[in-house]
């Protein structure tokens, strides 16, 4: 019989890879101030005992991709964030049973994702099937009010990866780096399709972006896969400069929420 809720909160709590700081207990305070992360600017000091790359997985779930991506890039330091930490006690488990030092999880509340890092520390965030949140766009992982706080830490030019099932979310997110100019380095809406064409062209510069996006497949993106719903996949630069806005477009809606579960709306499109 697995664990249940508290028996897993309560392993967590020992748990040296896992730091739960969810916003009742940062809300009070701001910056350096007292209460503040500790650890703010000083992870791979404090933590991880390296200068490597920081990269971010927002919205990680059980952490089964941000402890993959770990495995496959020892160079590397990886970070699951999630609020809800039941799940996130499966990947932090897995880590410290399989000894994978270089990924940690954090939970908390991504609205206030800034407070935990210095300007600079991140170089690349992971949005890996996130919700699509076709109802609410300060909610979507992908939208201006998100960017606006990963630029308090996300280093200038630095890597936003999208992968998800999500056609909607797909298609704002390409429009809302089109409509602010960000540059994408690559944009597909069927990622193994695109890989398996990119690994026969010798030349193709998008074919190493692509490998490492189709590299790691979790158990849901097999399931939406089994369903014949194509994995998309877009990469993006986020710079420091300039104002960022929202596209002002109605896209197509998915019809259906998450997995065996249809859409609430009988509307069709959203912003």
């Amino acid at each position: 019989m697995g664990k249940g809720k508290l028996a897993k909160f309560a392993d967590m709590e020992t748990y040296k890879n896992v730091f739960q700081y969810p916003y009742s207990v940062l809300s009070p305070f701001e910056g350096e101030q007292e209460g503040g992360f500790p650890m703010r600017g000083r992870w791979r000091d404090d933590y991880f005992h390296n200068q490597n790359p920081i990269i971010l997985e927002l919205g990680c779930g059980k952490g089964e991709y941000a402890v993959e991506l770990a495995k496959a890039h020892p160079d590397r330091n990886y970070i699951g964030v999630d609020i809800k930490g039941a799940r996130m006690w499966t990947g932090a488990t897995r880590a410290l049973h399989e000894g994978i030092d270089n990924v940690a999880f954090l939970r908390t509340n991504i609205e206030i994702i800034d407070r935990f890092f210095g300007p600079d520390e991140v170089q690349e965030i992971w949005l890996t099937f996130s919700d699509p949140q076709m109802k609410n766009p300060r909610k979507r992982l992908s939208s201006t009010y998100f960017l606006e706080r990963y630029r308090h830490f996300l280093t200038d030019e630095g890597t936003i990866h999208l992968k998800t099932d999500s056609n909607f979310l797909f298609t704002y997110t390409s429009l809302m780096a089109s409509h602010n100019r960000l540059p994408i380095a690559v944009s597909t809406d069927d990622l193994y399709a695109a890989q398996s064409s990119s690994s026969a062209d010798s030349g193709s510069t998008a074919a190493p972006l692509l490998h490492e996006a189709a590299a790691i497949q979790t158990y849901y993106e097999q399931m939406w896969l089994s369903r014949g719903i194509p994995i998309k996949y877009l990469q993006l630069r986020l710079p420091h400069d300039g104002a960022l806005e929202e596209p002002d477009v109605e896209i197509e809606m998915d019809d259906y929420r998450s997995y065996h579960r249809t859409k609430r709306s009988s509307s069709q499109y959203a912003k």
